[in-house]
């Protein structure tokens, strides 16, 4: 976080003045912390760096990793059982590189503390990406019964940051079901809409919709897989209530038709399938959501929210909250003895390959409903 402390300078009428104005002023240690526990992943990320100030280019100075780094970091998650702590997690650090570099600060390398429940053989991914791991059979998953608290020490004990929250838990939705089918078209040119529901929103104060919209672009034999990120929706939602969203067939179509190059060289498209993902945020992370959002007013002040405690007279900003997400696969076609299920059906996949929005971009059809020997559907692909 970039920092501006600005001195406003006096003028002394009759008597002498300091030209000197101090743009750095009294600076005190800020701690910046960011983690949400997800019982739906097997790593979990906390980010713990600092705020900084000092002499020159305050851009400049962002992109220097270690302006923005602590001394030291010891710090720990705690299960907690009402006052019994079942299990304490060490976090360890690691450097990932997913940072985007559009941005003011260092990139793309930037250092998270992490710890594990769930065992895997390869590797585990959670908010922040994705690093290796060794399998652990004794590790299970975070309990949504229990509280997790954090606690970081920072500069061998020169403060310390805490916090609790409970796991956002209880979520269902639609999409899970096997024969949830996308409709998106009626006739040629005639679009409609889908509608993807949150059955139960479980101890979420805030849920979101997103789809990855998966197809595969060929060249020769050649294929080159790619997803396209469609933004459902966001909304505040009350605990253990039903919320629904419109996935827009124009919109689908839009969106494929801007997100797909006009590139001559590529032969023919094909549909693969969504990855469907409703995420659920807590009651903490919907407040701190809604306090960052850009100001409408023209003061523009703000006020400022956290979970997070301090000591020493410190200060710190951030969240430590946590979310439930819920992705499911939904896949064009499974096998030919399962062709009655399928993402979208059958009239949404021909506005796909001949409609006048998409009709031009090459996409066929390999689904085994739209391939029967000898009754192929004009669509399929040769």
């Amino acid at each position: 976080m970039i920092r501006f402390i600005c001195a406003v300078g006096t003028l002394c009428i009759l008597f002498s003045c300091s030209e000197k104005i101090d743009l750095i002023g009294d600076f005190k240690e800020t701690a910046v912390v960011y983690g949400l526990l997800d019982h739906s992943d097997s790593l979990h990320y906390v980010k713990i760096t600092r705020a900084f100030i000092g002499p020159g280019n305050a851009v400049e100075i962002a992109q220097i990793e270690d302006s923005s780094y602590f001394n030291t970091v010891d710090a720990t998650i705690e299960e907690l059982d009402g006052n019994n702590i079942v299990r304490t997690w060490i976090l360890r650090d690691t450097t990932i590189e997913n940072k985007d570099t559009n941005g003011l600060f260092y990139a793309p390398n930037q250092k998270v503390y992490y710890f594990q429940t769930l065992p895997t053989t390869t590797s585990s991914s959670g908010a922040f990406g994705t690093i290796q791991t060794s399998p652990n059979p004794m590790l299970t998953s975070l309990n949504p019964e229990y509280e997790y608290r954090l606690k970081a020490v920072i500069n061998s004990g020169q403060f310390e940051v805490s916090s609790t929250t409970s796991l956002v838990n209880g979520i269902t939705t639609t999409a899970t079901s096997q024969n949830f089918t996308f409709k998106f078209a009626s006739n040629p040119g005639e679009y409609k809409s889908t509608s993807v529901t949150i059955s139960n929103s479980g101890n979420a104060h805030v849920v979101n919709v997103n789809i990855g919209v998966n197809i595969a672009e060929y060249i020769g034999l050649d294929a080159i897989s790619k997803t396209i990120e469609w933004q459902i929706g966001e909304s505040d939602v009350l605990p253990n209530s039903p919320k629904t969203f419109s996935a827009n067939g124009q919109t689908f179509y839009n969106l494929v038709e801007n997100n797909v190059t006009d590139d001559a060289l590529i032969d023919q498209r094909n549909f693969l399938g969504f990855e469907v993902t409703v995420t659920g945020g807590s009651e903490d992370l919907n407040n701190y959501i809604l306090v960052n959002q850009p100001s409408s007013s023209l003061a523009q002040n703000k006020p400022t929210y956290t979970n997070l405690d301090v000591t020493n007279g410190y200060r710190v900003i951030g969240i430590f909250s946590s979310r439930q997400t819920i992705k499911t696969y939904k896949p064009f076609y499974i096998s030919p003895q399962q062709a009655f299920i399928r993402a979208i059906d059958k009239k949404s996949t021909r506005e796909l390959c001949e409609g006048p929005i998409t009709g031009l971009l090459r996409f066929c059809s390999k689904h085994p409903a739209d391939n029967i020997f000898g009754n192929e559907e004009t669509f399929a692909c040769n």
